[in-house]
């Protein structure tokens, strides 16, 4: 079988859950979710992304870092399908997912949160949640409008979904309210439970510990782990959080100025000369 070169995968050790270690080894491309080929982003004059390849093992923790400006959220947002890169290819499940609509990204099996929370403030926290539930939904304009019964018995399913996940997050007690009136880091569980009421293959988080404090962030490292172990699922995250990022990942890409300086364990990313002047500058 062919391998893709520079690319690590996690070796599960100690069986399931979420105290399991992971070790790296070379993985071909037959077991990574995504790949990224050659990505290239200008607007107009100005190169936002240059280059980028790395693959994304399957059921691994996956870590997207750099400076600011370095290109991590126009990345994200080619995954989801919200830009079209000027060359290059992304790969989900080894079928390009080029030219389809961001919408459908739900139904293809990628979800994602956002760096800005993108909530339905006025709506309750359930109605968030079965927001994200509707993806696997198969109901249309007629069924609704008809009120056939099967279509009944997919909504009282869905809901009872959109519950487990509130309880899973510990979100019943709010389940409720307006969204908009709650905490930010409370909305930030919401918006992961909407995520994951999609029943994702690929969870992209966009700087999830941003405005959380150092206890709350702590707790959402140990809640990706669970997630990633029991919902059997691909988590890549961009985080300026460096103590997160590190701890829960097996592989980290580092990204500077729209190209890929360097990819690999996060012990090893931390001693990188590169990585380390593009965070601390030429006079470190």
């Amino acid at each position: 079988m062919r391998r893709a070169q520079g690319t690590l995968a996690p070796v599960r050790l100690g069986g399931g859950g979420t105290n399991a270690r992971f070790l790296p080894f070379a993985v071909s491309a037959a077991d990574s979710i995504l790949q990224v080929r050659d990505v290239a982003v200008h607007f107009g004059g100005i190169v936002a992304l240059d280059g980028i390849s790395f693959d994304v093992p399957r059921n691994s923790i996956l870590g997207l870092i750099g400076p600011n400006g370095a290109g991590k959220t126009t990345l994200f947002n080619c995954l989801s399908c919200l830009y079209v890169p000027t060359r290059g290819d992304i790969l989900f499940d080894r079928r390009s997912i080029l030219g389809t609509s961001s919408h459908r990204m739900a139904a293809l099996g990628i979800g994602r949160t956002f760096q800005n929370l993108a909530l339905f403030h006025r709506m309750s926290v359930l109605e968030n949640v079965l927001v994200g539930a509707q993806t696997r939904g198969r109901s249309d304009f007629v069924s609704n409008a008809l009120r056939l019964p099967w279509m009944r018995r997919e909504e009282k399913m869905l809901e009872d979904k959109a519950w487990g996940l509130l309880e899973y997050l510990k979100l019943t007690e709010v389940a409720h309210l307006p969204t908009g009136a709650l905490p930010f880091g409370t909305q930030k569980r919401v918006e992961l439970a909407r995520a994951l009421a999609s029943e994702p293959k690929l969870l992209l988080l966009d700087e999830p510990a941003g405005g959380l404090n150092h206890e709350e962030v702590e707790e959402l490292g140990q809640l990706f782990r669970k997630i990633r172990a029991e919902k059997n699922l691909t988590v890549l995250l961009v985080e300026h959080h460096m103590s997160l990022v590190m701890s829960i990942s097996e592989h980290v890409v580092v990204l500077n100025f729209g190209r890929k300086i360097f990819e690999g364990p996060p012990a090893e990313v931390r001693r990188h000369p590169e990585v380390i002047e593009a965070y601390l500058g030429t006079g470190h």
